[in-house]
């Protein structure tokens, strides 16, 4: 396989992914909810966590909060994206920023003094990837993880059909245009839909099925689509379940 470096566009183009295309994300609430009810059910005392392609943090922070005695490690390729990430988090002593290029096979080698993780989470990040890197990437993340390690993956997955993809992109364009006129926000309509339609045009979505199949066949187990709207999709599963939660084995409760 060829590998290629990943890119980030510019940093106006991070700015206003950042401060508008994201913070309009439909669901955005829910998916941190359905995040924090998993790994509360099945891991709640982690020590570390791995946020993978972090961006500015959302995942991880949300997690640094959550879990007062963890460490979380921020990785990601992203200059512009680290930047805001470090601004966020601060002089946190828990925290540590990693600059790392996970389209790369060799990036685990950056983070291999903090393995095993109890938890890894991606948010948005993997998609970019072409299906063999994304299976490539699976196993990277499975390597890393503890026994009990789980592992969640929020990303853009496939529409079944063209008329479906276009459909989300109206379902996502009216989430944007409610976003601006609640947030009066000074980022216009028009710079908002340029960073979403240039980030579309570098995706690479695969079906969500076939990605939770490629999970069970690493050896994931426990390995579910936890919830999906469109091609908005949090899915992953657990490296084993000895050090985690054992008295439930079934999926949470939502």
């Amino acid at each position: 396989m060829n590998e290629q470096h990943s890119k980030w566009q510019t940093k106006e183009i991070a700015e206003t992914f950042v401060e508008g295309v994201r913070g309009s994300i439909p669901g955005a609430t829910l998916q941190l909810e359905v995040i924090s009810k998993i790994i509360s059910a099945w891991c709640p005392q982690p020590s570390i966590i791995l946020d993978l392609g972090c961006g500015d943090g959302i995942l991880g922070r949300m997690l640094l909060e959550e879990y007062t005695e963890a460490r979380v490690i921020f990785a990601d390729f992203s200059d512009p994206m680290l930047e805001k990430l470090r601004i966020k988090i601060g002089d946190n002593q828990r925290a540590k920023v990693i600059n790392a290029d996970f389209a790369m096979s060799d990036w685990s080698k950056t983070i291999e003094s903090e393995k095993p993780f109890d938890i890894i989470v991606s948010g948005f990040a993997i998609h970019h990837q072409p299906d063999e890197r994304k299976r490539g990437l699976y196993t990277e993340i499975y390597g890393l993880l503890s026994d009990g390690g789980l592992f969640l993956n929020l990303d853009q997955v496939s529409s079944a059909t063209d008329s479906i993809g276009k459909l989300f992109d109206s379902f996502f364009l009216d989430y944007m245009k409610r976003f601006i006129t609640n947030n009066r926000s000074n980022i216009t309509m028009h710079e908002i839909e340029e960073a979403y339609y240039q980030d579309k045009k570098e995706n690479i979505p695969a079906p969500v099925e076939r990605q939770c199949q490629w999970l069970s066949d690493i050896g994931f187990e426990d390995v579910d689509c936890f919830f999906k709207t469109f091609e908005l999709a949090l899915f992953g599963g657990r490296k084993t379940s000895n050090n985690c939660i054992q008295a439930d084995t079934a999926a949470p409760r939502l």
